[in-house]
């Protein structure tokens, strides 16, 4: 009886990569990496798994009805959701091993169980970033964060994105200035507003229950527009006396003082009223970045302050200020509107040697020297004819070719070949290695 096939497949809302498109991941990923670090942001890694009554510490809502919980003997486990829960969990745990203000990056796969739809993912990686405080944290951090997204997506190879700051306390001190109870539900009609407008806006409003009055000053309020320094005027004059208010005025009025002193252009940070999210956790600064030409890619990189990182964990009050980059939906979305990935490789070779004759230890000896100047190659084992090994090099884009027969080896030379020219030449291991370091 001839044995029943298994289909290949993966779970819908898991992302499988070819290489090409995995080589490019991955230097995002690094670029990323690379601008954490050069922050003095310190790398950490969690387990993938956490024990539920800890992953749960804040319970309801709907992260629980996501998450991903099993059982093994007695043990109640979840996979871990994001990267900010297990940081509480971890700052807490280690706390008194720790140095505080405590900056560290986190880069991993997380885990939810939504409702599958295209270019939303069931396990996707974040790029994480916090600042923890022990007790307090100075506000110039909030500034120093925008410096990071600046330098990160500039690296990305970004020119037009703009980085929109708000500060939650000035959203809560003008709600209950103008005598709105209704915070929270206000706050999450007015964060739809890019997507139903400012009709659908006012129309929600008056379902819950918003005065006129009310309304009309909300709408004001969040249409306030102009540079930077126009909108902080603005608020300046809207004389409104109550003191959370004035507090979030102030730190407002110093991280966009400090971003300009971190050199962030004029052009790729603006203050932006409507900016309202993690309604339940950030109680400050908070951000959004838009790449200007895709707006409907929405926000790429997100986040702000909170006054308790790990309240569920310790008695211990640790302030904190931290953003995201959901870099899976991220390259997904930026790869389906070809924004990114035209010219990409599908390996990381540099060159390809091909022995002929009784040339293998010399091609071997070759690829060493190469490997230790920090050229990527490879060598072709395989017995084929010439033109199928040229046509491997060509269908992989490796830009260079050394071929080595027999009078390379007398002569102790190589046979470089140029794969965009089609130029060949003869010349020394040295001159091979020079040639290929300097190509643009």
């Amino acid at each position: 009886m001839k044995e029943q096939k298994v289909k290949p497949s993966i779970l819908p809302g898991f992302m499988e990569l070819l290489p090409k498109d995995q080589i490019l991941f991955n230097k995002m990923m690094d670029t990323i990496r690379r601008n954490y670090e050069k922050y003095g942001f310190v790398p950490l890694d969690t387990p993938l798994i956490e024990k539920s009554e800890v992953l749960l510490a804040k319970g309801g809502g709907e992260t629980e009805k996501q998450i991903y919980r099993f059982t093994k003997g007695d043990t109640d486990l979840s996979l871990r959701f994001d990267l900010t829960v297990p940081l509480a969990r971890y700052v807490a745990q280690h706390f008194s091993e720790l140095n505080f203000p405590f900056r560290r990056y986190h880069i991993g796969k997380v885990y939810r169980g939504e409702r599958n739809q295209k270019g939303r993912f069931r396990e996707f990686y974040q790029c994480d970033i916090d600042i923890i405080g022990n007790g307090k944290l100075s506000i110039i951090n909030d500034a120093e964060i925008p410096s990071i997204i600046y330098s990160t997506f500039k690296d990305l190879g970004f020119e037009d994105f703009t980085i929109h700051i708000n500060n939650r306390k000035v959203l809560n001190g003008f709600f209950e200035s103008v005598k709105v109870d209704k915070k929270v539900e206000v706050l999450r009609i007015i964060d739809k507003l890019e997507k139903i407008g400012y009709d659908a806006v006012i129309k929600e409003l008056e379902e819950i229950g918003i005065e006129r009055d009310s309304i009309d000053s909300i709408m004001e309020f969040i249409g306030i527009k102009g540079s930077n320094d126009d909108i902080l005027l603005k608020l300046k004059e809207l004389n409104i006396e109550n003191e959370q208010f004035l507090l979030g005025l102030d730190e407002l009025n110093k991280v966009v003082h400090y971003i300009r002193c971190f050199n962030v252009p004029e052009k790729n940070f603006i203050i932006d009223l409507t900016i309202a999210r993690g309604l339940d956790y950030y109680t400050g600064t908070v951000y959004e970045t838009i790449l200007n030409n895709y707006p409907q890619i929405g926000s790429v990189c997100s986040g702000g302050r909170y006054d308790n990182l790990a309240e569920f964990y310790t008695d211990q009050k640790l302030p904190g200020v931290g953003i995201s980059i959901g870099l899976t939906r991220l390259f997904y979305q930026l790869r389906e509107a070809e924004i990114i990935g035209e010219n990409a490789s599908s390996t990381l070779s540099e060159v390809l040697l091909i022995p002929m004759g009784e040339t293998l230890d010399y091609s071997i000896e070759i690829a060493n020297l190469l490997r230790n100047e920090g050229i990527v190659c490879e060598i072709y084992y395989e017995d084929a004819k010439l033109g199928k090994k040229f046509a491997y090099a060509d269908k992989l884009n490796i830009p260079y070719v050394i071929l080595i027969g027999e009078d390379e080896l007398q002569r102790k030379m190589v046979s470089l070949k140029n794969m965009s020219t089609g130029a060949q030449n003869i010349v020394e291991i040295s001159e091979a290695i020079k040639t290929i370091k300097n190509r643009v």
